[in-house]
């Protein structure tokens, strides 16, 4: 049996930290789909087309393609409505703090009790565990480097979206 999992989040926009959670969940699970998906509470800087274009460059980038990955964006229903389609067992999401934590356990539970889907937290890669989109968002607007927190061809975009 393929086992498959779901790597949502806005990704608004992805960073090396994302990026490093979709890797470890390809290393477990037979298929990873990357999700990007609205987030109603959040004013986003890159359209959701434009941002799956640039996960599905960061992953070629990182040499993550054609290892069960693929990129979609989810914007019609509940997280867990995609995860029944594709046959996901399994919500993979990063986590930074306490915070997050906080965050996504009422979530994890409401997915669980809706779909039987669990999530799993991966702690992030210590060189990454300070970094958020938002972060990176700032940092870009305010003419800061981000290549140490994105991959190039995300640094690339926000530096002729400053321009």
């Amino acid at each position: 049996m393929t086992s498959v999992a779901v790597v949502p989040g806005s990704f608004d926009p992805i960073t090396l930290g994302h990026l490093d959670v979709i890797e470890r969940a390809a290393g477990i699970f037979d298929e990873v789909h990357v999700v990007v998906v609205h987030n109603p509470d959040k004013q986003a800087l890159i359209p959701i087309a434009h941002r799956v274009e640039l996960i599905e460059e960061s992953l070629r980038e990182r040499g993550i393609t054609g290892s069960g990955v693929t990129v979609n964006s989810w914007s019609m229903g509940l997280l867990v409505d995609y995860c029944t389609d594709v046959g996901a067992t399994a919500i993979v999401k990063g986590i930074r703090s306490q915070i997050d934590v906080a965050y996504e356990t009422p979530m994890a539970i409401v997915n669980r009790n809706l779909a039987g889907v669990e999530t799993i937290f991966l702690l992030p890669d210590p060189a990454h565990a300070h970094v958020s989109s938002s972060l990176v968002r700032q940092v870009s607007a305010l003419g800061g480097d981000v290549a140490p927190y994105v991959s190039a061809v995300v640094a690339e975009f926000l530096t002729h979206t400053a321009d």
